[in-house]
């Protein structure tokens, strides 16, 4: 049984390569502490078996690292890549020592693990995604078997279909949470054998893993993730963090990526902000919807684009929060009558959905685990969301924040 290692520095997601440039231009020195939470916690064991071989797959994540083919992909595939920061990636190694992994007992071989990533922000930034996605193979290998790939790759297939007939534009969005890194590479396939047999519908805008990006020939996508404002609001004050946080990520990117993030301390405090500054609205492409209600989401944001004088329909809206085909199929529809371009980021229904083995009416769920930036510079770090059931960080600082955005306790 072999480790599930990375296939390459590339496999992850490309928010996380983004995120890494903006840090190292903005917040080069800043220490930082991520840590797991397994959101099934009291339903979802480990075994020692599933700790042990992660925690050996974990000691060689440094063999991997960016090649001068991949680098000059890299720069002609996304220009917004600095060749300081190219140099900088090339360089890059893991640094296992960075990761403590921990097994906590709870009845004979099965307990809890605790992760926690330290070190600097620039570095420990590259953890998140394929710890959690070697934990969900390991996982998948030595606690839960009960399931097989057999028509996975034609499930998939049907998936892409019927997105693509229904007009939908999307990306495949499920390198996290993948059931293996197997599975990732044969749902891209079966999307991109579903786009050459539907081709004048809807659209494959690419795949948010870099490395299956580069294999395939299409393209990478992402922009930016909650911790990039979760730590600039630590960092700097959560007064004007929204505002600051754009600002920031302007400087960096100037006007290539720019699609907001809008749940970090709830899309009302986003809305707030944004909409005090018509012109950085006007600027930005659009807004990625992640949490609560999301047929709330885009009248809202009709609204508040029509109070600045900008025309909605300019914009696009990118749903990414738990998304399904009858979600997305409704969503489409909302966003076609107001007027909204929309685009919807797919990723546990496309690279986690499976059934038992032994009784295909019961599903295989995936692992809901996060591991999210809890502190820099030891400054606790906080994630409101429009879910309270996502609220993740120290109580007392969410509790602070709420109250400074007017939001209920």
């Amino acid at each position: 049984m072999t480790l599930p290692l990375p296939q390459s520095i590339l496999d992850t997601d490309l928010y996380k390569f983004t995120m890494q440039n903006a840090v190292l231009q903005n917040f080069p020195d800043v220490h930082a502490i991520y840590r797991f939470t397994n959101r099934n916690k009291d339903r979802t064991l480990f075994n020692i078996e599933c700790f042990e071989r992660f925690q050996t797959a974990v000691s060689q994540f440094d063999q991997a690292k960016l090649t001068h083919n991949e680098r000059a992909w890299l720069a002609e595939t996304c220009p917004y890549f600095p060749s300081q920061y190219l140099d900088y990636l090339e360089s890059y190694r893991f640094k296992p020592e960075q990761v403590h992994v921990e097994f906590i007992p709870v009845e004979g071989d099965k307990g809890h693990i605790e992760i926690r990533a330290e070190g600097p922000w620039v570095e420990t930034i590259l953890w998140e995604v394929p710890l959690m996605a070697c934990l969900s193979e390991t996982y998948f290998t030595t606690v839960d078997n009960d399931w097989s790939n057999d028509g996975q790759e034609d499930l998939a297939y049907q998936k892409g279909k019927a997105l693509l007939e229904a007009g939908c534009v999307f990306s495949e969005f499920g390198t996290r949470r993948r059931r293996s890194f197997h599975t990732q590479d044969f749902v891209v396939r079966a999307l991109l054998k579903a786009v050459q047999d539907i081709p004048n519908s809807g659209k494959l805008t690419g795949t948010s893993n870099v490395f299956l990006a580069k294999k395939y020939g299409i393209n990478p996508v992402g922009t930016v993730a909650h911790e990039w404002f979760m730590g600039i609001g630590a960092l700097r004050g959560y007064g004007s963090v929204n505002d600051l946080a754009l600002k920031i990520w302007e400087t960096a990117y100037s006007n290539s990526i720019l699609l907001a993030l809008t749940d970090t301390f709830s899309t009302t405090a986003f809305f707030q902000s944004f909409s005090k500054n018509p012109a950085r609205a006007r600027k930005w492409h659009g807004l990625r919807q992640d949490s609560g209600d999301p047929l709330e989401f885009a009248p809202r944001a009709k609204e508040v684009y029509e109070n600045m004088g900008i025309d909605h329909r300019e914009k696009m809206i990118i749903y990414s929060d738990s998304l399904n085909l009858d979600k997305a199929l409704k969503l489409k529809k909302q966003a076609d009558e107001i007027g909204f371009k929309a685009s919807f980021g797919i990723g546990t229904f496309l690279t986690n959905d499976f059934v038992k083995a032994s009784d295909p009416n019961r599903k295989s769920p995936a692992l809901n685990m996060v591991i999210k930036l809890a502190e820099v510079d030891g400054k606790s770090c906080v994630k409101i969301s429009d879910d309270l059931r996502k609220n993740t960080g120290d109580q007392e600082v969410v509790k602070e924040v709420k109250e400074l955005f007017g939001l209920p306790v």
